[in-house]
């Protein structure tokens, strides 16, 4: 959770995009009407932001088992899935990405792109700009029967498609919920989801769930 200084009073929720043994890095788009993207943009060299975390109690988890693995961004999603593709390939996995957006440029073609050589990459841009001319979901079904795990991260409607998919009845899928979150500490539940256990707190439950614990219907945003 970042402190974002000027008029915003509450902070703002931010995965992890990259880390070593003394540096973290957060990937994110400076929303036009964004008060908290636009403060932490403008930040230089050299300033100082507060924030606090980890936070949370669930995120991906690589089966010891999985070999393949399918990881599916859309849009600003590819922020932490690039830190578990890193890890992925460090541990000798086969790695492909599906990276889709409205348009382009791609997180790819970014000088800030710090995605690991050895990943395949598929992509996709509703305005043709670059790889498949549609949505990201279109190309997911031609590669479930490749993946031993499946990765996503990216808005709710994606997410929703992705639920109905049959191919995706029998895998294992993990996503990482992008809610607004007041607090990040389980004070507000403001990030409150409903699922087949029960209502989760995205803060402190998630933010990653399995695709077919959450009730995407109730699923209001």
């Amino acid at each position: 959770m970042v402190n974002c200084g000027g008029e915003c009073v509450l902070p703002r929720p931010f995965s992890l995009h990259w880390a070593n043994r003394d540096d973290i890095a957060l990937f994110f788009a400076a929303l036009e009407r964004g008060k908290g993207t636009q403060w932490l943009a403008n930040r230089k060299e050299g300033d100082a932001v507060k924030l606090f975390g980890p936070l949370g109690n669930n995120g991906f988890s690589i089966s010891p088992r999985a070999k393949r693995l399918l990881v599916v961004a859309g849009g600003n999603g590819i922020a932490p899935l690039c830190f578990l593709a890193q890890q992925a390939v460090s541990g000798k996995c086969s790695v492909t990405l599906l990276l889709g957006a409205a348009v382009g440029p791609l997180y790819t073609e970014r000088p800030e792109n710090l995605l690991p050589q050895e990943i395949a990459l598929v992509t996709a841009t509703e305005d043709g700009s670059s790889g498949h001319k549609g949505l990201i979901t279109d190309l997911l079904p031609d590669y479930v029967d490749w993946a031993d795990q499946i990765f996503a991260c990216g808005p709710a409607s994606m997410y929703r498609v992705m639920a109905q998919m049959p191919k995706l009845k029998n895998k294992p899928v993990q996503v990482s919920l992008e809610v607004r979150m007041g607090c990040g500490r389980g004070v507000c539940y403001g990030c409150t989801v409903k699922t087949k256990q029960g209502l989760k707190q995205v803060c402190q439950d998630g933010p990653v769930f399995d695709l077919d614990d959450v009730i995407w219907e109730e699923l209001d945003y």
